[in-house]
């Protein structure tokens, strides 16, 4: 009789990570969450179906070389190089003493000093999925707040990299001083980086363009496949892990003319085996374990939700950069995700780092992933306590060389936010003639509109100083078109707070947001999103052979009854 113990054990590990994972964004968590506790549920440690956790965490490995494929062929270079002066020293440093209090805390409960180590390095690596995730649930992508801490967490990768690369060399370290063999692994690594990005940059464009012009798309799916696992199991030839030689794989592709198209096709591989990645990594979830050593387990779980968002917050405060952009890096990296998993799993496949630890780790990273959303949700009262210790916020918050420019001071308007939408407003002021003033949280952003006569005050709108220096109590309008919720948010009711008379214009995301920033101030509010569809109808109608003033004023009708609705909470 055949055995189906395979099929079966991925069948039921994938259900119920469907299950997992739908639940857990039910309560607006990271469906990272559901996968491991799908993975527990059918682990020795609980009662039930036990999977095949040997041929789970076989398949598991191709998920990890899609992943780290996923992350080099996404690696994006000029953004960490746009933000270069705080992220790559700032991630050095944090990561080096994230490792080293890590590393204590192991030391400290008598682990082995490489099995420390391994703890040390493992816990110091934030997730870039789990932080993107609340980024946007928090309303702060697109900010520089956001562009920092992203571009911290991609130099966070490259270190995880290197990391990767000197694993091997650890696990055999009786073999020779510690220092050789490090030295050789990274020697190893730099000579199968030089191999991959020359030669593999020259021969995988032409294989994958070769094969897209066949017009198969199974054809290219395969091709790119089996690119990406042979050169993650060729780096096993250098000694280095699986993990290096995907990512490697991923940043080779990344600079063909088809990254686009093996983007959108690896994309469903990555998940479905990443999802068996995280069961896998659930599987070996013990709460006995976190029992028996629950100081240990309590010393951990405090270092990633205190002791690392504070020594991110204090590398970040060194920085000639906002005080609120401290604290967004703080509380970003305050949790742990798929780097810490491949880092322990690769740790204890070298003889690193027990099952026990890794279990520990796997506990911590979990609750972090729950407990991440909350980080953010204290900023505010935590920059308001830091407000009011005058100097030590001012050692924090300052910024370097902050334009000082000479802005009108009567019958002008205050354009708030200069992106797309901001920068159209102002070209049309200018045109007309018209005198204003802009407030721009970029630095770079406004040193760039001062340098090009564009009056700009830097800082954040939502403080009374800021929105003091653009004169606007004596302003004929203000005009907010920031993208960010919360931002919208704070700086109407600071704008309608400093001049009651003002007409005040928001952009918002969405339409539940018109009602509240109406009860804030606003006096107009316009979605985007809207607009766009709005126009596309009245353009059809004309299409259609409609009279374009008919058209017109049917869109216009379409318009007040949609933002009437949501102005005043009526289903449409």
């Amino acid at each position: 009789m055949e055995d189906f113990s395979l099929i079966t054990s991925i069948a039921i590990a994938l259900g119920l990570a469907a299950v997992g994972g739908f639940a857990a964004r039910l309560v607006r968590l990271s469906p990272i969450v559901g996968y491991l506790a799908a993975g527990l549920l059918i682990s020795p440690a609980t009662p039930g179906y036990k999977a095949d956790s040997a041929a789970i965490q076989q398949l598991a490995n191709i998920g990890v070389i899609f992943l780290m494929f996923g992350v080099g062929l996404h690696f994006n270079l000029r953004d960490l190089l746009s933000v270069r002066t705080i992220a790559i020293p700032g991630a050095l440093i944090q990561v080096f003493a994230a490792t080293a209090v890590g590393t204590g805390i192991g030391l400290a409960f008598g682990l082995p000093w490489r099995e420390a180590l391994v703890l040390g390095l493992a816990i110091s690596i934030a997730s870039t999925v789990i932080l993107i995730r609340t980024l946007e649930d928090q309303g702060l992508m697109g900010t520089i707040h956001a562009r920092v801490v992203i571009g911290w967490l991609i130099a966070q990768d490259i270190i995880t990299v290197i990391v990767l690369a000197m694993l091997p060399s650890l696990g055999h370290g009786d073999n020779g001083p510690l220092w050789q063999n490090v030295l050789l692994a990274l020697g190893r690594g730099a000579v199968f980086v030089v191999i991959m990005l020359v030669i593999g940059a020259r021969l995988l464009p032409r294989l994958l363009s070769l094969v897209a012009r066949t017009g198969s798309r199974e054809l290219f799916v395969l091709a790119f496949v089996a690119a990406a696992l042979g050169i993650a199991a060729s780096a096993a030839a250098f000694g280095l892990s699986i993990a290096l030689g995907a990512f490697i794989a991923g940043v080779a592709v990344s600079e063909t003319e088809t990254s686009h198209q093996v983007a959108a096709d690896v994309v469903p591989l990555r998940d479905a085996f990443a999802v068996l990645f995280f069961v896998s990594v659930g599987i070996l979830l013990d709460p006995d374990v976190v029992r028996a050593n629950k100081l240990l387990f309590l010393a951990i779980l405090l270092s990633v939700l205190f002791v690392n968002a504070a020594i991110a917050f204090v590398t970040a405060a060194a920085f000639p950069f906002s005080g609120r952009t401290a604290l967004v890096v703080g509380a970003g990296l305050a949790q742990l995700g798929e780097f810490t998993f491949i880092v322990g799993s690769e740790g204890m496949r070298e003889g690193l780092m027990t099952e026990e630890t890794y279990a520990i780790i796997l506990a911590v990273a979990a609750i972090s992933i729950i407990l991440n959303p909350i980080a953010f949700r204290t900023l505010d009262p935590i920059e308001a306590v830091l407000r009011r210790l005058g100097p030590v916020w001012r050692f924090i918050d300052r910024q370097g060389e902050i334009p000082q420019p000479q802005v009108p001071r009567s019958d002008h308007v205050v354009v708030i936010g200069y992106g797309r939408v901001g920068e159209l407003t102002g070209h049309a002021l200018s045109q007309l003639g018209i005198p204003f003033a802009v407030v721009e949280i970029n630095l770079e952003r406004a040193r760039a509109l001062n340098a090009a006569g564009i009056p700009t005050i830097w800082g954040d709108a939502g403080t009374r100083e800021v929105l003091e220096r653009t004169g606007i109590e004596h302003a004929r309008s203000v005009v907010i078109t920031v993208p960010e919720e919360s931002a919208a948010f704070v700086a109407t009711a600071a704008a309608r707070a400093l001049n009651p008379a003002v007409p005040i214009i928001v952009r918002a995301r969405a339409g539940g947001e018109i009602r509240p920033l109406c009860e804030l101030g606003a006096n107009e509010v316009i979605v985007p999103e809207y607009e766009g569809g709005l126009e596309i109808m009245r353009q059809t109608l004309v299409y259609l052979g409609f009279d374009p003033q008919e058209a017109l004023h049917l869109s216009n009708a379409v318009r007040d009854i949609h933002y009437q609705a949501e102005a005043f909470d009526h289903p449409i």
